[in-house]
């Protein structure tokens, strides 16, 4: 019997016995069980309810006042029609002007952007500074901070008001992003010390031994590291 025979017959013997033996590994799980039926049922019926709004709301907007007046919500709008979108955007009557929504549109551009990049730079600086740099009076500079982020804003608002008022800022957009980037200082600053204190103390530690400074270690090797907490703070800013 040649070498080649002897082959063959070894792997019908193989193949023979693994038919008999089965498959190995885990049995594979069952996509459909009560469970995910369960599970994603309720995730389906809760994005309806949430969803069902929004859907009436954009609905609504498309059809022209006969049909809305017969009152049919759900039902898709039989002629389509962007008229009410461009006069709410452009001539709609909002408190004392009848430019729409355009003006309250941008200038909510303009507070927000502003106010959202200066509160976040000052407040990543002083989580940093106050997680890794100690310096005297740090503990009270951050009890102090965490005081005023649970002030209510209520007790402020007269008092804000005459602080605008002396400075020249009453009634201006300049005096807004102030007051936005101020109010969100002290929880961003909560935010970042504790995300910067849980970092490893050894990359610190490390990039001084390199003889890297203040803002060395926190451009080059903080900064990089911080992209869900900038996520976070943006979202809540």
């Amino acid at each position: 019997m040649s070498i080649a025979d002897i082959t063959a017959q070894a792997s019908v013997a193989a193949g023979a016995q693994q038919d008999i033996a089965g498959p190995y590994g885990p049995k594979p799980r069952r996509m459909i069980s009560r469970r995910n039926v369960f599970l994603y049922g309720t995730l389906f019926v809760m994005a309806v309810y949430y969803l069902l709004p929004l859907y009436v709301m954009v609905v609504t907007s498309l059809k022209g006042m006969p049909e809305i007046r017969l009152g049919n919500i759900f039902s898709p709008p039989l002629e389509i029609t962007f008229e009410p979108w461009v006069k709410a955007w452009s001539t709609a009557c909002t408190g004392l002007n009848c430019d729409g929504l355009s003006r309250g549109f941008w200038n909510s551009v303009r507070i927000t952007v502003p106010s959202v990049l200066l509160s976040i730079a000052i407040a990543s600086v002083n989580g940093y500074a106050l997680a890794n740099w100690r310096f005297k009076g740090a503990d009270t500079f951050f009890i102090i901070l965490i005081v005023g982020a649970f002030i209510p804003y209520q007790v402020m608002i007269y008092p804000i008001v005459i602080i605008l008022r002396e400075i020249g800022l009453y009634g201006s957009l300049s005096g807004l992003v102030i007051v936005h980037s101020i109010f969100g200082m002290p929880i961003l600053t909560l935010l970042f010390r504790n995300y910067f204190a849980s970092m490893p103390e050894e990359l610190f530690r490390a990039a001084r031994v390199d003889g890297a400074g203040f803002w060395g270690i926190f451009l080059r090797i903080m900064l990089p590291m911080s992209l869900p907490i900038f996520v976070v703070a943006i979202i809540l800013q």
